[in-house]
């Protein structure tokens, strides 16, 4: 069974191309890691999974329903959310404010205040503070909350552990399973194929826009999988390291 699946996707920006022909599945609960290097197409793909890029071939399917046609606001409704690089919080907005932005188009679901405030204490203790004013980490926390409040069946989290402390992005890789947990999807794009391992069921590798090796989390090779981010042999790095 297939939640969200993805086939033959052509997009890129005016004449340059940046995904050719990306075909991949998440299935219902599953966490999806899509690795690559700098530039491999990764953030370009959840931006047309989000509606927010037109692609130029190919088909996007939500339970089996084509989805390519559809604007990012009625995706997000559909249930895929993204929570993008960067964070994007409306900075003048309180934390609360921002969370309960996508409130009035959400779905029905367990993730109400109460359970996002459980899920992420640091979001609670900071709700009446401008976003402004948060450290990145604790911005991180509140646009997860916020894509959650939505609802989502599909869970987009582009960077999530970029330019935070270890022991913060420890945090973040923490709670998924319970986001998982309560039946989200989640496509995860991560630089740091240890933590991407770990956290995942399967793995897609993009390389220069195309989709370069995939496979199971537990069983595929870990050199495999170094030569396919790079395209070409590689010594692997230590363990933990991150790469790109």
């Amino acid at each position: 069974m297939t939640k969200l699946a993805v086939r033959g996707l052509d997009a890129g920006y005016a004449d340059f191309q940046a995904l050719f022909g990306v075909s991949l599945e998440v299935a219902p609960g599953e966490t999806v890691a899509l690795v690559g290097a700098n530039g491999a197409g990764k953030t370009t793909l959840l931006s047309v999974i989000a509606g927010a890029l037109r692609p130029w071939a190919g088909t996007i399917t939500m339970d089996g329903a084509d989805i390519t046609g559809l604007p990012d606001y009625q995706r997000a409704r559909s249930g895929v959310v993204l929570v993008p690089e960067g964070r994007r919080l409306f900075a003048s907005l309180t934390v609360e404010e921002n969370i309960l932005i996508p409130v009035t188009g959400r779905q029905d679901g367990p993730w109400r205040l109460e359970a996002l405030y459980e899920l992420f204490p640091i979001v609670a203790a900071r709700r009446s503070q401008r976003a402004a004013l948060l450290s990145g980490g604790e911005q991180q926390a509140v646009a997860i909350a916020r894509a959650l409040a939505a609802n989502p069946a599909v869970l987009l989290l582009d960077e999530v552990s970029l330019g935070l402390a270890p022991a913060v992005v420890d945090a973040f890789y923490q709670v998924l399973p319970r986001i998982q947990a309560s039946g989200v999807s989640i496509l995860l794009v991560e630089q740091d194929i240890d933590r991407a391992l770990a956290a995942s069921s399967r793995v897609v590798c993009l390389l220069e826009g195309r989709v370069a090796l995939a496979g199971q989390s537990s069983s595929l090779e870990r050199g495999a999988l170094i030569d396919a981010y790079f395209g070409a042999p590689s010594a692997p790095p230590p363990t933990g390291a991150r790469v790109g």
